[in-house]
Formats: C-alpha cells, structure tokens, sequence
C-alpha cells in the first residue's frame, strides 16, 4: 500500500479532492494507494514519516526538511485533465523510482 499525504489550509475541501483525485487515478493505473487529507498546520514531521508521498497543494515551509518526494499537487484543482495529467505522471514516476508497493 503506497501512502499519500495531501494537505490544505482547512484540511477538508482541496486536500480530500487531491485525495479522491490520486486514489482514483493510481487505482486506474494499477497502484494500491491510501491517500490521507489533512490541515496543513497539523503537519510534523512524524506524520510525514509514515507516508510515501507528500501532495502539496502550493510550496509551504513547514519548519522542517521534508524527507519524503513531493509533489505539487495544486492543478488537479483545477479540473483540467491536461493539467492534472502531469501530477499523476509524476506521482508514478515517484513509485517507480522509490519501488514504492
């Protein structure tokens, strides 16, 4: 099971549409994910250490070095497939390259 960690400012509009989005998406494509939505403020570096992932919606300084791969999540938003197609490329290209399961 790969694990996603998508975050927004409230934590329950953007981050549970990149959520459905990338669990929709990875599913099509073959993967098993579980993507996890939450606010951003409730980020620690504990909760990025048991994700994958990291699904940003726009570049946020945290405060910390995030040692996980991220992804710029926010054009899935947008709901334009040409868009949002090269944040799914991208998110395979992490699972692959990490030989993520």
């Amino acid at each position: 099971m790969i694990k996603i960690l998508a975050a927004c400012g409230a934590g329950v509009n953007s981050s549970h549409q990149i959520k459905t989005a990338l669990e929709k998406e990875m599913k099509n494509r073959g993967y098993e994910v579980k993507c996890d939505a939450v606010m951003i403020k409730d980020i620690t570096q504990d909760i990025l250490n048991k994700h994958d992932i990291f699904a940003q919606i726009a570049k946020t300084d945290l405060g910390f070095d995030v040692k996980i791969p991220v992804v710029d999540a926010g054009p899935i938003l947008y709901r334009i497939p040409s868009m949002a197609k090269p944040v799914y490329d991208k998110v395979e290209e992490i699972i692959k390259k990490e030989n993520l399961k």
